[in-house]
């Protein structure tokens, strides 16, 4: 008897609003279809919250629940040939997430983890989580090469055990006039920003940035895609968005700046995406090391904008958008009137991001994960019990895939 390889992944999971949560639900669904079997989602329910999950979601472990660690372990022990972690500090529970190592400790199959959160400048117990992360892990994902001198320097993880895969993103073959018309765009320059809204994200410096572009440019529209973030929402209220909101009034923008201010469905996001012109992230903090929104930008090939934190600088480079100083308005509004003035120019920038961009459709992204797990997992095994390692199918009566019998490292 034959069957597919087994893949886990540990995370948090729609519908928990978070973008690692929708991210793990991309790469699921795109290692599933290469490997023709369904997801095991180990989820990760924060606070306490009741989800009703999907069917997918074959473990639900709640944040602080030392116990649940220990038995998702178990499972994946029992019922997975390999684990891939999403790792965020904050999505764990205990300090900095530590609860996590709970589960590595006592997992006798391979581990993958991503990381979408690099720190330069780590505490000394984060910086000894990570450390421990990347001893136990057979592999560490980033999705920027920048992060390797720092996981070097400041975790001692070797840049041998790391590698670098893109950010996914979805295909589309929408046209974008027509779905500036289905969007009530029809004539504008759309500019976009979209994602969970925070103070990090520096939208007031695009705001700030506009009265002279509009005033010569009347036809430019700035769309704030996205609801504010839920645990931010929670300490804050909707105190930034209201700022936002009165800033806009306050420079009389209110014809040119358009909030959306619900969670976006995924073809909603699409259409948005694909009927922006300029898309902007204006961040605030220089070591951000991965945006899944900068990255989807990429993917539809939107000429970009942007401050330089660590993701920008390697995507754009010096040919797929502009660099802007942080907390700059008069360096965003210098950035668009060439864009506008320079369509020339524009037109350049945008073929040569579309044409990058192919390498971030999931389908893609979806294949070098498959091909890093099938690597893990065969190496994982006795060669002599497995000498065609080409196959992704695996032997159910194998007895080195009995979590009794498989030795840990």
């Amino acid at each position: 008897m034959t069957r597919p390889l087994r893949v886990g992944f540990l995370s948090t999971y729609p519908p928990t609003i978070c973008g690692i949560a929708t991210f793990t639900q991309d790469l699921a669904e795109a290692v599933a279809v290469n490997l023709s079997s369904s997801p095991k989602i180990l989820a990760v329910s924060q606070n306490e919250e009741v989800i009703s999950y999907p069917n997918e979601v074959t473990f639900v472990i709640q944040k602080e629940s030392k116990k649940d660690y220990l038995e998702a372990a178990e499972k994946a022990n029992y019922s997975l040939d390999l684990v891939n972690i999403q790792h965020e500090y904050g999505i764990f529970g205990g300090k900095d997430g530590e609860l996590l190592l709970n589960f590595l400790e006592n997992l006798k199959k391979p581990a993958v983890t991503n990381l979408h959160t690099v720190l330069h400048q780590p505490s000394p117990n984060q910086a000894r989580i990570l450390k421990r992360i990347g001893q136990i892990s057979q592999k560490i994902v980033v999705m920027n090469s920048l992060a390797i001198p720092i996981l070097e320097e400041k975790y001692g993880i070797s840049p041998e055990k790391v590698i670098v895969i893109p950010h996914g993103a979805p295909a589309d073959d929408l046209s974008p006039e027509k779905t500036k018309y289905l969007l009530g765009l029809t004539g504008k320059f759309v500019v976009s920003t979209f994602g969970l809204i925070n103070r990090g994200k520096g939208l007031e410096y695009v705001l700030w940035a506009l009265p002279k572009v509009v005033q010569k440019f009347p036809q430019i529209v700035y769309l704030i895609l996205g609801t504010t973030h839920p645990k931010v929402k929670q300490e804050e209220g909707e105190s930034y968005r209201e700022f936002l909101e009165q800033l806009v009034k306050e420079l009389k923008l209110e014809k040119n700046v358009i909030f959306v201010n619900r969670y976006l469905s995924k073809k909603e996001l699409v259409q948005y995406l694909v009927a922006t012109d300029v898309y902007i992230t204006p961040y605030l903090n220089q070591q951000q090391i991965v945006s899944g929104t900068l990255a989807y930008a990429i993917r539809f090939g939107k000429v970009i904008i942007s401050t330089p934190y660590l993701y920008a600088q390697e995507l754009i480079g010096k040919d797929r958008g502009i660099l802007v100083e942080m907390a700059n308005p008069k360096s965003i509004e210098d950035a668009l009137f060439y864009l506008l003035e320079n369509p020339t120019r524009f037109h350049q920038i945008r073929e040569k991001t579309k044409k990058f961009g192919v390498k971030f459709k999931w389908s893609e992204v979806g294949k070098e994960y498959i091909r890093l797990f099938e690597k893990i997992v065969y190496s994982w095994l006795s060669p002599s019990l497995y000498p065609d390692q080409k196959s992704l199918v695996l032997t159910e009566k194998n007895s080195a895939y009995n979590a009794k019998t498989t030795p840990y490292h």
